[in-house]
């Protein structure tokens, strides 16, 4: 069980605030997600929908599958509501997640979409300063 469910279950009421919507993807069966649901404190908290891909498809379809394991690698995709792909990440499953880092991305790409010509430079924060890219800026940062 990934511990990144449960850090995604605590902060499940922030990613709403910001029109987002959280899936979770395993290549394991629905029985299995009850049986983790039955056990598991953690997985109890999720409210988000856990989706079971037991054939893989959509793990292929986002090149995450791993063919001769049959699993899939831990990928994370932010998708803009036109589905236009912003951001992506895929670990090894010996590498947890951050959502913390993924609100992080998520508020960025929403402030770009916001504010047009903006970019959000290195380890930007909600509130933080942003750049306007121009010739101006060539060689001064």
């Amino acid at each position: 069980m990934p511990t990144e469910l449960g850090e995604l279950a605590d902060k499940y009421q922030e990613f709403q605030k910001l029109g987002v919507e959280i899936m979770s993807v395993s290549t394991d069966t629905e029985f299995v997600h009850k049986a983790w649901w039955d056990n598991s404190p953690t997985i109890k908290k999720i409210k988000f929908p856990m989706l079971a891909d037991p054939t893989g498809q959509i793990s292929k379809d986002y090149q995450t599958y791993i063919y001769d394991a049959g699993l899939s690698l831990r990928g994370t995709f932010i998708i803009d509501p036109e589905g236009i792909l912003k951001a992506y990440e895929v670990h090894d499953n010996s590498i947890g997640r951050s959502a913390d880092e993924l609100l992080r991305k998520i508020e960025a790409a929403q402030f770009v979409r916001d504010h047009k010509g903006e970019v959000c430079p290195a380890s930007w924060k909600k509130g933080g300063t942003t750049l306007k890219p121009g010739m101006d800026m060539v060689g001064k940062i």
